[in-house]
């Protein structure tokens, strides 16, 4: 009997071992497609995340741009940046070319009209060119405003593509440790089982007197 008893656990060893080495190869298989596939998921929402990037930079960089511009010309970056950027107005092509047809315009409507020496000529002349220049510089401000704008609106998109990248990620590693977890519980309950099983061989033997009691001297 006591041969059967050591024969019965013996088995239930060998067997409970190979089980329980075959459900930890299939846990851990499972755990490690898991990782290879959140690994997978991070790579593309990285890929994603850095193509998005990419398409927003030029808009965000131009509104930051014209950002900086506009603050010149109102003056929040110091007087000497105000007057630079006016002078850059006032020395453009733009300017120049409205100067020159609009004082052109007055001397040939004065000429026409004789009074080209007169009073009104010359005070005509004198507003011209600050108007000019006031009325470019309000111009040039609305058409920053509007580069501003798209920079702006391309930064907000940046910042809900990197939100929407943070929450997928933390998804993703949550999940991830989830499966790690869970593996490491499955390994422990197979371990547990195995035990189980084993003691529970061991109680069915003695139940059934397989035991009994050795041969005298030890042998079996």
């Amino acid at each position: 009997m006591f041969i059967a008893a050591i024969a019965t656990i013996g088995s239930a060893v060998i067997g409970g071992s190979l089980a329980s080495k075959a459900q930890k190869k299939a846990t851990n298989a499972a755990t490690a497609a898991q990782t290879a596939a959140s690994d997978a998921a991070i790579a593309e929402q990285q890929r994603q995340f850095d193509a998005t990037t990419a398409l927003f930079k030029p808009y965000v960089e131009a509104g930051n741009s014209a950002l900086a511009r506009q603050m010149d010309l109102n003056g929040l970056n110091g007087p000497e940046a105000q007057q630079a950027a006016i002078d850059a107005i006032q020395s453009g092509a733009e300017y120049g070319s409205l100067v020159r047809q609009g004082e052109e315009g007055i001397l040939q409507n004065a000429s026409a009209t004789g009074g080209l020496r007169g009073g009104n000529v010359q005070g005509a002349l004198a507003k011209f060119r600050p108007e000019v220049l006031s009325s470019l510089i309000n111009q040039q401000y609305q058409r920053l405003g509007g580069l501003t704008q798209i920079g702006q609106a391309s930064a907000g998109g940046q910042a809900a593509a990197g939100g929407a990248f943070a929450n997928n990620l933390s998804n993703i590693f949550t999940q991830r440790g989830d499966a790690i977890a869970n593996g490491a519980l499955a390994n422990g309950q197979n371990q547990a089982n195995m035990w189980g099983n084993l003691a529970g061989t061991v109680g069915w033997a003695a139940g059934k007197g397989l035991f009994g009691q050795p041969p005298a001297g030890g042998g079996f």
